[in-house]
């Protein structure tokens, strides 16, 4: 499995300036090949190889003096420039054919140098290297100050600097896992889990336990306004407005950043205590079109459930998703019953069937569990996992 692993680095003054320009000079050659194929479109033509065009952007554009500083950076990092390009096109190519799932992927877009958040990315052919004192030394940059956090686990095999909207800069490394080492790493577990997330609890848990709704944005909202209203007082283009508009973008990753440690954290926790965990699927962008959109987005739904996925992957769990249109809030999760949709003010009911009580959430929560149990033997045409204490062995 490929994983990204991200660590914050701390350029000198005179390294940030060859980060700037190696930044700039890989938005100029994907500018200049994206009009090439966009005219070429235009007139009919069929679209310019790969090759013609590193030749025409890249090593003739060397030879000219409106480009001649492109022979100033990585020729590593020019070529990359152009894989990305060749990326946006397939993805868009797919999507347009319907053979690429998720959302319609737009044509690609220039890049402008507004744009607050910047990459390049350095493969092995650019000799990149950490130093024996842990440095990144990168070509025609430098050695870069990094602050490891944890040890890569295997020889990265490419690098990329990002410099994020807040001025942050880090190197995410792309690493290679060793399967058999990362499901050793985690003892087996005994536990099958459902997970009902919502906004009063961001997760309810089939075993009954509820996990708080941190908000992190609704508690930053007021810093936010205050760090806005600077923003708009200050004069466009100038020094000061683009001082405030860094501590605006601040505010907000520092938002961004503890939400997703609390999901780092929460993800981590039930993988490694269950076997086996189901989720509900959720129409976060129709629910995003709501008066709930703001919470909806808070809450970060999509990020939390991803990163289940790939550590239940990882870790040699099972993870499965049960159907949107699943009733997980009307059946009852001791007989199976069906007792029928109920206002979201009903948060507890008694069957009618059994009599059982049941808490709305915590019941929607086994639902999951027992429904995602039942697909994964459906699938497997195997025995389906016991579930966890005090849960039916049917799937109801």
């Amino acid at each position: 499995m490929q994983l990204r692993y991200a660590f914050r680095i701390e350029p000198t003054p005179g390294q940030r300036d060859a980060l700037a320009q190696a930044f700039g000079c890989a938005r100029v050659v994907f500018n200049d090949a994206l009009r090439i194929r966009e005219e070429a479109y235009a007139q009919g033509l069929p679209y310019p190889t790969s090759a013609e065009l590193s030749r025409r952007v890249i090593t003739e554009a060397k030879r000219t003096p409106e480009r001649a500083w492109l022979a100033e950076v990585s020729a590593v990092v020019l070529q990359q420039s152009l894989r990305d390009l060749d990326a946006a096109y397939r993805n868009f190519f797919a999507s347009v054919t319907s053979t690429r799932k998720g959302p319609r992927i737009r044509r690609p877009r220039f890049k402008t140098r507004r744009d607050h958040r910047q990459a390049v990315r350095f493969t092995a052919n650019a000799h990149w290297k950490i130093t024996g004192e842990g440095r990144l030394r990168l070509p025609k940059i430098g050695d870069i100050k990094v602050r490891w956090s944890r040890e890569l686990p295997s020889v990265p095999s490419t690098v990329t600097v990002v410099k994020d909207t807040a001025g942050r800069y880090f190197a995410s490394f792309v690493v290679e896992t060793a399967p058999e080492r990362d499901v050793a790493a985690w003892p087996v577990a005994d536990g099958v889990q459902g997970v009902d997330l919502g906004l009063t609890h961001f997760a309810v848990l089939a075993d009954g336990t509820r996990v708080s709704s941190s908000r992190f944005l609704r508690r930053a909202e007021k810093k936010l306004r205050k760090r806005q209203r600077e923003l708009s007082r200050k004069d466009k283009g100038s020094r000061n407005r683009d001082k405030a508009r860094v501590r605006v973008a601040r505010a907000h990753v520092r938002v961004a950043d503890a939400r997703k440690d609390f999901h780092h954290q929460l993800s981590t926790k039930i993988t490694r205590e269950n076997q086996a965990v189901f989720v509900e699927t959720l129409a976060v962008q129709a629910l995003a079109r709501t008066r709930l959109a703001k919470s909806v987005y808070d809450a970060g739904w999509s990020q939390f459930v991803a990163m289940l996925e790939y550590k239940a992957g990882r870790y040699g769990r099972a993870f499965g998703r049960v159907a949107r249109d699943f009733p997980s809030s009307q059946l009852c999760s001791d007989c199976g019953q069906r007792d029928g949709p109920k206002p979201l003010d009903v948060r507890s009911w008694t069957c009618r069937t059994c009599g059982g009580v049941h808490d709305r959430d915590v019941n929607a929560a086994r639902n999951i569990r027992n429904e995602g149990v039942r697909l994964a033997a459906a699938a497997s045409q195997t025995a389906p996992p016991t579930p966890g204490p005090g849960a039916p062995a049917h799937a109801g």
